[in-house]
């Protein structure tokens, strides 16, 4: 959440980097917060006199005992006051209401090395790996799953709907391998601390990492008023939520593997064929927490870390700054990391890394003993390492043989018993 302090001391800013955001009319909307805190200020000024005048009047009160005149007198002062207080309660309380709704609402700002644009045209390539195979005689993740019989869209629309997959067999045990795959090498070689988390999370948790208000008809919500995740990023970023970390802890890095829930509402039309876009998938997620000044170099290390899995598998990929208006809702930079998939001669995204800044942390009130003993906000970083599913796409397609097998990646064949081929 945008922090009213920092709006309050240069609205500009906010208003030039809103623009950078494709926020309509952020002019009106910054003008609109600052005259709602304006009056939440001078409501809570009145109240801080009367306040002051309450203690006053009752230090008064203990004098003025055997005065049954004077006392009663000064009792009706007070209940009088009391009576005021409590009705400016409730107005600031409506006020400051009205101001985290609107902030609520708004994105993080994009830092001053983000690309300015409306969408992905303006992203920016920063490097490629890895040789791309160019070939029509490459078939498609879905037409290898129906030809080996090992990918069955069919039973999962009977039992489920669209949008979801059961892989079977040896597919089944390549999700497993990636997900062992992934999670050992982020712990034992990229130095995260392996999670297991709750899929099911409370509504508090997700208004802290972002996904509420704006974003609800994307959630699946449950008759509870809880929510399945749309990625373990909502619990792991929530496990410092309403804390105070030590200065010398930092920075924390966590990892899990989890199935993750997207109802892909703004997604209609989209990749309605294959498993590109799923309701349900599997995705090893990271997250870091850190002091803000090191935010950025956390960014970069995350990234290399998300490719080192790329660089094992021997997928050919490439890196993407994001456009400040394709990132994410509480991103301020933003890198996709994109597989070359043949049978679509393209690449697509299989990783987003992203700094959050203080964002996150303003939501949830997740901050830090600095080194003078202040307690400051932390900055939160979350990013794909990987999305298993899209991994899986890759292999069948870059490792499809002429003969119609799908050779398994060097890197995962101890985690397969060793078969040379799918």
């Amino acid at each position: 959440m945008l922090n009213i302090k920092d709006i309050r001391s240069n609205p500009e800013n906010f208003i030039q980097n809103l623009k950078k955001r494709n926020i309509d009319d952020p002019e009106k909307i910054i003008n609109n917060i600052l005259e709602l805190d304006k009056t939440y200020r001078n409501f809570l000024e009145q109240k801080e006199k009367l306040l002051n005048e309450r203690n006053t009047i009752s230090k008064e009160l203990g004098k003025n005992k055997d005065d049954q005149k004077k006392f009663n007198e000064l009792s009706n002062k007070v209940s009088i006051i009391k009576e005021e207080i409590f009705k400016l309660d409730k107005i600031t309380e409506e006020k400051m209401l009205s101001i985290n709704e609107i902030l609520m609402s708004l994105p993080n700002l994009p830092h001053e090395d983000v690309p300015v644009g409306a969408d992905d045209k303006q992203n920016i390539e920063i490097r490629k790996e890895g040789e791309c195979k160019v070939s029509d005689k490459i078939m498609s993740h879905d037409e290898i799953g129906e030809k080996i019989k090992k990918i069955d869209f069919e039973t999962a629309v009977k039992i489920s709907g669209s949008r979801f997959v059961i892989l079977k067999e040896n597919l089944a045990k390549l999700e497993r391998a990636l997900i062992n795959f992934m999670l050992d090498v982020h712990t034992e070689e990229n130095g995260y601390t392996e999670y297991s988390v709750p899929v099911i999370v409370n509504e508090k948790s997700m208004y802290g990492t972002g996904q509420l208000p704006k974003f609800k008809e994307d959630q699946f919500q449950l008759n509870n008023n809880q929510w399945l995740i749309p990625t373990s990023e909502v619990s792991l970023t929530n496990m410092v939520s309403e804390s105070i970390i030590e200065y010398e802890k930092l920075p924390l890095r966590f990892v899990s593997a989890t199935q993750c829930f997207r109802a892909e509402a703004g997604a209609a039309g989209k990749d309605t064929k294959g498993m590109i876009r799923q309701h349900q998938f599997t995705k090893v997620e990271m997250v870091s927490i850190i002091q803000p000044e090191f935010r950025f170099k956390e960014l970069e290390r995350m990234v290399e870390c998300a490719e080192k899995i790329l660089k094992k598998l021997k997928l050919p990929y490439r890196v993407m700054l994001l456009s400040s208006g394709d990132m994410g809702f509480s991103a301020e930079k933003t890198y996709d990391l994109e597989v070359w998939l043949p049978s679509q001669n393209k690449y697509r995204e299989i990783s987003s890394c992203s700094s959050c800044g203080t964002f996150q942390a303003n939501r949830m009130r997740a901050r830090y003993k600095t080194l003078d003993k202040k307690n400051n906000l932390v900055a939160t970083l979350n990013g794909s390492g990987l999305a298993v599913g899209r991994t899986i796409v890759a292999i069948l397609e870059n490792y499809q043989n002429t003969d119609g097998s799908i050779s398994v990646p060097e890197c995962l064949k101890k985690y397969m018993g060793n078969v040379e081929t799918l």
